[in-house]
């Protein structure tokens, strides 16, 4: 039981494990993403409020002032100004000239003595975007300090007395990005560390009272299998349907119900062959015990018997080890069959013709015990689908035990009729009937029942016959009244031509 506890322990501890680490990556990538997003919405919104800006720098700028002097070098005292301006306003703004072409002409930031930074150019192909759109959608451009980065931008094209190019200003640059990045990250971290604490917090609160609701159904179903264990085998969970994990409740109680009538039908099975252990011995016994009785009889007396009384005698031997020796071939053959060693080799044929062989081989049996041996069948019966050697072993056995059972006077009908797709075959007797209670012991295997004054050995005979019929997806069925007789009956499907 204690390891039972710690298992149900350590799948609950598994549990909140797996719940808590769920937890800690979700909130990384809610985290994560809520720092995209929010860097997203901030430039986004920096450049649609900004989109203007290049235009309207023109527009004032360059209205009396040109961005050239008449040798075609850069007024950079206009761009000094421009600086100032800009930067007095918001510090991350960065303003260049770029020619037709993309390459940077000037700008305050840069240090224009530097031979890379006659080499930058710029993709024109957002900034002409850009200015189609209006600042209207996000896009990002070049950083001229590192052109391998990509940020916001305003820009505008000019055109002023035979020079032209445009106005190219980064809305956030190189310092309020590191600027930003630092405060950023220590709010973050802050924000994080803070809130993740408190969320991991409340949520192993929540999950542990979540987890322990949930497996509720779970502890339930361990615990009737405890019970179960236990011994107590009628133990089953309440409202199985309705529980949270209802398919697995649902199977144990189904699971339970099976081993249950496993057992018991173990418990039978085990019954029948104590049963079956008395009754052989007692069939056995009796045949054995003639024949030995007899065979010593010969040996003592030998000389001293009469011919006649020696074949009398003979004739009892001979008789008990036939006995004897069915007895034996109805084991053998019942174990097969409940083995299924025996499968149905089924054909077409003449059920009218097999009865009537029957009919003829039990007529002088019959006669001998003066019983009036009937066959009622109509001229037109068809063929049936079935195993011929087992069908006539089947009527056999019902013959043996009609005949066995009629008192003499008496009379046994084989009657063959036509019932839709179907033939059925009624042996019927004027014998002394079988008790209604008996009636559903007769075809168990071993079972002794009482018909009128005499027993009726093991039960083999009829025991077989349920086999055959059920290796055929047929059955038996018996309509019995004591003192008026009974009738045996069972139909084989009619074969069907193709």
């Amino acid at each position: 039981m204690m390891k039972n506890n710690i298992l149900s322990t350590r799948f609950i501890l598994k549990l909140m494990l797996s719940f808590m680490a769920i937890l800690v990556l979700a909130g990384v990538g809610y985290t994560l993403i809520s720092f995209y997003l929010s860097n997203k919405y901030f430039n986004e919104t920096t450049q649609r409020l900004h989109a203007n800006l290049a235009q309207d720098l023109i527009d004032e700028k360059f209205k009396d002032t040109h961005p050239f002097d008449s040798t075609g070098t850069v007024n950079k005292a206009l761009f000094g100004d421009i600086m100032h301006d800009m930067m007095a306003v918001n510090r991350a703004i960065e303003v260049y000239l770029l020619d037709n072409e993309g390459h940077v002409q000037y700008s305050v930031v840069l240090n224009h003595d530097a031979p890379e930074t006659k080499e930058k150019k710029i993709h024109l192909a957002p900034i002409k975007q850009f200015i189609a759109e209006q600042g209207s959608h996000y896009i990002l451009g070049d950083d001229p300090k590192d052109l391998s980065k990509q940020t916001i931008f305003s820009a505008a094209h000019f055109q002023k007395e035979g020079h032209e190019g445009y106005i190219y200003i980064i809305l956030a640059g190189e310092d309020f990005l590191a600027t930003r990045s630092d405060l950023f990250n220590s709010y973050f971290m802050r924000l994080g560390l803070g809130g993740s604490l408190l969320t991991l917090i409340f949520a192993t609160l929540l999950g542990v009272l979540a987890i322990w609701h949930l497996t509720r159904s779970l502890r339930k179903i361990i615990y009737a299998a405890k019970r179960f264990q236990q011994g107590d085998l009628k133990y089953r969970i309440a409202n199985a349907e309705k529980t949270d994990l209802a398919n697995v409740a649902s199977t144990f109680n189904s699971m339970a119900d099976t081993i249950l009538a496993d057992i018991e039908k173990i418990k039978s099975v085990e019954e029948l062959r104590r049963e079956l252990i008395a009754n052989i011995s007692h069939d056995l016994r009796t045949p054995l015990s003639i024949i030995q009785g007899y065979i010593e009889t010969l040996h003592m007396k030998g000389q001293k018997l009469s011919p006649e009384e020696r074949e009398e005698y003979l004739k009892t031997i001979s008789k008990s080890s036939e006995k004897l020796s069915k007895l034996i071939s109805q084991l053998f053959e019942y174990s097969k069959l409940e083995a299924n060693q025996i499968q149905p080799k089924k054909e077409p044929f003449l059920i009218s013709e097999l009865a009537n062989d029957i009919h003829r081989n039990y007529s002088l049996f019959a006669k001998q015990k003066n019983i009036d041996l009937k066959l009622s069948m109509a001229d037109n019966i068809p063929l049936v689908f079935a195993d011929i050697s087992l069908v006539e072993r089947a009527i056999q056995n019902l013959m043996d035990n009609a005949l066995k059972f009629t008192p003499h006077g008496g009379t046994v009908v084989v009657k063959i009729e036509t019932l839709n797709k179907y033939v059925q075959v009624t042996i019927q007797d004027s014998g002394p009937g079988i008790a209604k209670e008996n009636q559903a012991l007769i075809f168990e295997r071993y079972r002794q029942t009482k018909m009128g004054q005499e027993k009726e050995g093991v039960g083999l005979g009829l025991a077989i016959v349920k086999k055959i019929m059920e290796i055929h997806d047929s059955h038996i069925k018996v309509l019995s009244q004591p003192n008026e007789g009974t009738s045996f009956s069972f139909s084989l499907p009619v074969h069907v031509m193709n």
